[in-house]
């Protein structure tokens, strides 16, 4: 079986990428910086795989769901021999004891699935680069008081630093999606955010942006104690506070 005569699978958000310029800089900025275990999400045809297999002294993992690029994946990349995890990724383990780092073409209808599985696993991440719709990579990059601000900005950028790398033209993949796409890396923060608990963090933003339209002091009125609503900070609305106020807030809830 030919690369050409693999199926495209709409239900998996299937597109191939065969742009061998954006392969090459996305193996450029995995290399940018050092990791010793890698895990591939989605491998597909192979466009990406191809290239890590030539990086020495890894270990690589690859988790693919689709059976017919599992087996296209072993017929043609010999190497890949006990390499593959045939698996849902949002269903797996960790596939490493240790830090590890995580690249992918990442599938855009599960994008952000992904990204929470990531942040499941944050600890032993070491970083993550992955390709994502291009509104949905702005959406984890955006800064506060913007309008793309929102749950998956506070709550990625809260452990990660999120560098915007590069865009990609739809061309670049086959067959062409109907939205550009963007790569992005992610590197934990060296700085522990201010936090009374992670899960009042996580709670707080999601309630505060599920009615971003409304002050917070009604969009989260049932968090917190009447006498703590009184403080200025309630008059904002939840795009534009900061993670750090988030953060703050978390030691006034009940």
């Amino acid at each position: 079986m030919t690369r050409q005569h693999l199926t495209l699978k709409k239900s998996l958000g299937q597109h191939f990428l065969h742009d061998e310029n954006i392969c090459h800089k996305i193996i450029t900025a995995l290399q940018q910086r050092p990791f010793q275990k890698l895990l591939e999400i989605g491998s597909g045809a192979g466009a990406i795989t191809k290239y890590l297999l030539e990086i020495k002294d890894i270990d690589l993992k690859i988790v693919e769901i689709d059976e017919e690029k599992v087996e296209f994946l072993q017929k043609t990349y010999p190497s890949l021999q006990n390499k593959i995890i045939h698996q849902d990724f949002l269903a797996m383990e960790k596939p490493f004891e240790e830090t590890f780092t995580v690249i992918g073409n990442f599938p855009y209808n599960i994008s952000s699935q992904i990204l929470f599985k990531i942040l499941d696993w944050r600890k032993d991440i070491g970083f993550a680069i992955g390709m994502f719709q291009k509104e949905v990579a702005q959406r984890i990059a955006a800064k506060e008081g913007n309008k793309t601000y929102g749950v998956l900005s506070v709550l990625v950028q809260a452990f990660f630093t999120v560098e915007y790398l590069f865009e990609v033209q739809e061309q670049s993949f086959y067959p062409p999606p109907k939205v550009k796409s963007a790569v992005i890396r992610l590197i934990p923060r060296t700085e522990n955010l201010a936090l009374k608990s992670e899960k009042y963090f996580f709670l707080l933003v999601k309630t505060a942006f599920n009615q971003r339209r409304k002050t917070l002091r009604n969009a989260v009125r049932g968090l917190f104690d009447p006498e703590a609503l009184q403080g200025n900070i309630f008059d904002k609305r939840a795009e534009q506070l900061t993670i750090n106020d988030f953060a703050s807030l978390t030691w006034q809830m009940k």
